[in-house]
């Protein structure tokens, strides 16, 4: 296992000394990080799944995008997690864990990879570009929340965005030869498994 260099675990200190939870914390502000913690990652397939849903063919190959951008960025972080090994704050003894968690490598974090993969994704396509931008906004305070809980530290965050990014950017560049031959495929599919709700005038064909 790889581990990472002093300057780079006294930077990770300082800045999460900073960022984390103290005693002094107060428990509307815990439970406020519990939830972006938690339950904000669902934003991002849930947006996918509405947005396919309500939407035409013509808009949901960026939805596709996004989705293996996501798939492949969290691939990306199991390589990581076999080579590279980083405590998390609470396995070290640094802080409390106050979001109940493995002690397992922290970098990066899948939290944010999902939602910085799914944001940069859309990004790249001006119509879905204001959803990319607001899930572009809702991974800062998931970042927040999961080193102010204790179970990750910063630069585990740092690491998320740019592996997002990545696969946002290798998904994109392949889109033409690997998801695009794949849309009528899944729009097919997708008609046979929907088709009472599509009748039904609930979704869109």
């Amino acid at each position: 296992m790889l581990h990472f260099p002093a300057f780079w675990n006294d930077l990770n200190l300082g800045l999460y000394t900073h960022w984390a939870a103290h005693g002094t914390a107060s428990q509307a502000s815990i439970d406020v990080a519990l939830f972006f913690a938690e339950y904000a990652i669902y934003a991002a397939p849930l947006l996918l799944i509405w947005g396919w849903l309500r939407h035409p063919d013509a808009l949901r190959p960026p939805l596709l995008q996004a989705a293996v951008a996501a798939l492949v960025a969290l691939g990306i972080n199991q390589l990581i997690g076999l080579v590279v090994f980083e405590p998390r704050p609470f396995a070290l003894g640094v802080g409390p864990a106050l979001l109940a968690h493995a002690p397992d490598s922290g970098f990066p974090s899948d939290h944010l990879t999902v939602i910085a993969s799914a944001a940069a994704s859309l990004l790249f396509t001006p119509t879905w570009r204001r959803a990319g931008l607001l899930l572009a906004l809702l991974g800062l305070p998931v970042a927040w929340a999961r080193v102010y809980l204790g179970v990750h530290w910063p630069l585990d965050m740092a690491g998320a965005a740019l592996v997002g990014l990545l696969a946002a950017l290798v998904v994109h560049l392949a889109r033409h030869r690997l998801l695009e031959p794949a849309m009528p495929l899944l729009t097919g599919l997708y008609r046979k498994l929907f088709a009472p709700a599509i009748r039904q005038g609930w979704v869109l064909r």
